[in-house]
């Protein structure tokens, strides 16, 4: 209700406006006709207020007028202001009646200076002495200052970004890759160690761990040496405690047994040793000692159980030779690996996992000597694993350890920003009176420097560019034209100043440094407002223009142009502003998507840069859904200041709920049925004619609002009542008049509700210049019979005009036979279809639609389209049996 109060009163004070206006042209008519006998005071004060009335009512141009205007339709303008001002001869009323006249001309070349100037802003006050050119003359300064030395000032500034310390991060997906082969090296440890067997193999009270390693790793012929020591002297021991009776046998085992290595002292076990090492030696006298006091068959399950774990043992080497041939590293060869026991195995793949972790967190750096590394982990290891595997766990870091430490590009970055901000300014005097640059001399950028502070660098217009731009630009709106043309969309002057203001945000956006321009709001807007074929024109030349004068980036510009021409093609397509938001989302991934792709087709977004790429893709991304929210917000309020029709504005028109169509559906409900069936003929025509649906229906709904200012004036509303026309008037000349009214009272309603011009057209062209029939023949009959009576048939026609447009025809049509469809009753599809050609035939006769656009072609197809929509409301029905009255059935009974 409060934006309904709004726009009434903004109307209001346009339609103040207006009539401002007009008094303002009264003014300079009365002028112009005394200009030449009259001058002074009172012309200067007349002139001051007429100016100043001007520029107060500047908007007063952009705002509806009482032209049938449109952008999508083709509108006479009206001729009389012109032809007015052409009738006085005074110098100011020649000149403003030359402006209304060439005003297109005017906002033609209001485009090429402002987008020239927007354009080429940086050739306005370029310097005329460059870097590296001659100086013209000598240049001495005017007096003594401190002027900063820009190019030492970098220079030392530069020296201090690279002399900053790279800052370094773990990097966690290096740390993940090391652990992962850590583990698997590991893994690997103990598949061998599985297949070895477990170690210590034997209680070690018995047989020592030494002597368990030894047995378990010994050469095969030492093996076999020592089985062979072990039978003989088990044949010996037998033989020197065999007893002779059982009494000796008794006393055998009542005395002290003797020592274990006692038997080792006969002579077959010292000419044994003679040929054996230490450790068989050892070996062979804890076998000895074992084979004395266990039973013959454990001491045999030993000798066997060795003999497995040797096999084992050989399996678990072979697989190591071929797990380290396949790993092209030596990591467990020549080491402890198969030697430890089990519970020294368990402690060193403890302590190796803690050094790997506080060696990665503490960090590698990249390039650190091998040494160094080497002395790290020996002095973790120390602390970690037990003594006889450091060795080992040495082995296995060392093989798994790599740099995890990178370069924090964005804190280094920043630590070197801070490191620059340090650096001082380097100030150097010039002294008055000193030379700056002499005659001749090649200007540096230090000297430029100074001439630029003493103001003597010589600034000026780059007019030859200046003129390159302004031809290109000119070029650009040249090519609008043609397609504007070629396009038939008939722009008004409104519609071009709106297409430049737009036009002109972008390279506004970009001459203040912002790259994220309006790309998207842009495509929206005039996709909305104007088709998508004239906005990806606008998008394309602006995209192919903007690179010469403005110093914008190619991957900027080619995203943010897919942006705009995706937001024009799929503008008008969308019904909703739900559906446009939705767009906007879209617009935003497209832009983002494309910055990124492009980044990555040129290589940018691989190295250290790779997240600067990815967050000025975010950003591209949101500036598109920002502007898209923008040109959402805008779009109401554009709509209404420069008269324009979008698909959702149209919708919205449409909606019954709207005040005027609520009141004709309650005051003229006759009216209101016969809007809704033409509106269903009319839109069933403009979709098979590839007309505007959305314009025709609005447009047939508000066609013919007039009739609420004397409902009971048209027949369809007196709903079997008395014909005024008959019992009261009788009189075909007011009778026409108020049947001619309900157009006039129609355009009335329209302007006070604001209706669109584009939706006012269809109120008086749905009838064009057509006579009303019924009371022109009736004035004839009168004339008949009494000759005094003069009948004059434009007092029975409507004031037109006729239609000039396809959807404004289609109504007329649609109009013309829904009252012949509705009058049928039993007639066939070909007689309904020759009636209409009938009526359509008299329409294209009288030149009604010869402004319309539709061609005679057509009209054959609408007649069609007109039959096929009145047989699917009027299509016969199933004959029910009649039920007998309840007092014939009672007699039956």
């Amino acid at each position: 209700m409060k934006t309904q109060q709004f726009w009434q009163s903004l109307t209001q004070q346009l339609r103040q406006w207006r009539r401002q206006y007009k008094v303002l042209y009264r003014q300079v008519k009365r002028l112009g006709s005394v200009s030449n006998s009259k001058s002074g005071t009172g012309n200067k004060k007349v002139f001051r207020n007429i100016f100043r009335t001007i520029f107060k009512n500047l908007l007063l141009y952009l705002l509806p007028t009482t032209d049938q205007g449109g952008h999508r339709q083709a509108r006479k303008a009206p001729q009389s202001t012109a032809k007015s001002f052409k009738t006085h001869h005074g110098f100011h009323a020649v000149v403003f009646s030359w402006l209304h006249e060439k005003r297109s001309a005017v906002i033609l070349f209001m485009a090429v200076v402002s987008i020239t100037g927007v354009m080429g802003h940086e050739l306005y006050n370029q310097p005329q002495m460059k870097i590296g050119t001659i100086a013209p003359q000598t240049f001495i300064a005017p007096y003594t200052a401190s002027i900063e030395n820009r190019q030492q000032t970098e220079a030392d500034r530069k020296v201090a970004k690279t002399n900053t310390h790279a800052i370094l991060m773990i990097n966690t997906r290096k740390n993940e890759q090391i652990n992962e082969h850590l583990r698997q090296i590991l893994e690997d440890g103990n598949e061998l160690r599985g297949v070895a067997g477990s170690f210590p193999f034997f209680d070690v009270s018995i047989l020592s761990v030494p002597n368990q390693r030894y047995l378990r790793s010994c050469l095969e012929s030492e093996w076999q040496r020592l089985k062979v020591a072990l039978a003989n002297y088990q044949k010996q021991n037998n033989k020197l405690l065999m007893p002779k009776s059982r009494t000796a046998d008794r006393l055998v085992f009542s005395r002290p047994m003797p020592s274990p290595l006692l038997p080792l002292s006969t002579p077959a076990i010292k000419e044994e040793s003679k040929i054996s090492k230490p450790d068989f030696d050892q070996a062979l006298a804890e076998l000895g000692a074992y084979s004395i006091t266990a039973p013959n068959k454990n001491f045999s399950l030993l000798i066997t159980q060795i003999s497995q774990i040797r096999q084992g043992y050989v399996q678990a080497t072979a697989k190591l030779l071929q797990i380290e041939t396949q790993r092209k590293q030596a990591v467990y060869a020549a080491t402890l690996l198969l030697d430890l026991s089990d519970e020294d195995w368990i402690k060193t793949q403890m302590g190796i996992h803690e050094s790997a972790e506080r060696i990665l967190t503490q960090g590698i750096a990249p390039g650190v000597p091998f040494s160094i590394l080497q002395d790290a982990v020996s002095l973790q290891v120390q602390k970690s694993v037990p003594d006889e595997a450091e060795s080992l766990a040495t082995k296995v870091l060392l093989a798994v350890l790599r740099p995890n430490l990178q370069q924090d590009e964005e804190k280094t970055k920043q630590q070197a920003e801070i490191a620059a901000d340090q650096v001082p300014t380097v100030m150097e005097k010039v002294r008055q009176g000193q030379v700056i640059v002499n005659k001749g001399e090649r200007i540096t950028e230090w000297k430029s420097d100074v001439l630029e502070y003493y103001h003597l660098i010589r600034r000026e217009l780059n007019w030859l560019a200046l003129i390159g731009v302004t031809g290109l630009v000119s070029a650009a709106l040249g090519v609008f034209a043609w397609v504007d043309r070629r396009l038939g969309n008939h722009l008004r002057e409104r519609d071009r100043l709106l297409i430049l203001l737009l036009t002109l945000s972008i390279p506004s956006v970009l001459a203040m440094g912002v790259p994220y321009t309006t790309w998207s709001a842009i495509g929206l807007l005039l996709g909305s407002f104007y088709g998508s074929n004239l906005s990806v024109t606008v998008v394309l030349l602006l995209s192919l223009i903007l690179p010469v004068s403005i110093g914008i980036s190619k991957i900027v510009l080619l995203a943010g142009a897919a942006g705009g021409i995706l937001s024009s093609y799929l503008a008008q397509r969308f019904k909703s502003r739900e559906e446009l938001a939705l767009l906007g989302i879209v617009i935003a991934l497209t832009q983002g998507s494309i910055y990124l792709v492009l980044n990555i087709l040129i290589g940018a977004a691989f190295g250290s840069g790779w997240y600067i790429v990815l967050q000025d893709s975010l950003l591209f991304a949101l500036s598109g859904l920002a502007w898209s929210i923008i040109a959402l917000g805008l779009s109401p309020y554009l709509e209404k200041l420069f008269d324009l029709v979008t698909p959702i504005r149209l919708a919205e028109l449409a909606n019954p709920n709207r005040p005027l169509l609520k009141r004709l559906a309650t005051e003229t409900p006759g009216t209101f049925q016969h809007t809704l069936f033409v509106a269903t003929l009319a839109e069933a025509a403009a979709k098979k004619l590839r007309c505007n649906v959305e314009l025709v229906r609005a447009g047939t709904l508000y066609h013919d609002i007039g009739k609420m200012h004397d409902p009971l004036g048209f027949i369809e509303n007196q709903m079997g009542s008395p014909n005024k026309h008959e019992t009261e008037i009788k009189d075909p000349w007011q009778s026409a008049t108020i049947i001619k009214k309900h157009v006039t009272e129609g355009l009335v309603m329209a302007k006070k509700h604001s209706l669109p011009t584009v939706i006012q057209a269809f109120i008086p062209e749905h009838q064009g210049t057509m006579a009303i029939t019924y009371f022109y023949h009736q004035a004839q009959e009168m004339a008949k019979d009494n000759p005094s009576i003069i009948v004059n048939k434009a007092d029975f026609c409507y004031d037109g005009p006729i239609p000039q447009s396809r959807e404004t025809g289609i109504v007329m049509l649609a109009d013309s036979c829904e009252a012949a469809l509705r009058s049928l009753k039993d007639a066939t599809p070909e007689q309904a279809l020759n009636m209409l050609n009938n009526i359509i035939r008299g329409k294209w006769q009288d030149e009604q639609l010869i402004d319309s656009g539709l061609t005679k072609e057509e009209m054959s197809k609408v007649a069609q389209i007109f039959v096929d929509v009145w047989q699917q409301f009027h299509h016969k029905r199933i004959a029910y049996p009649k039920l007998k009255a309840s007092s014939e059935k009672s007699g039956n009974d």
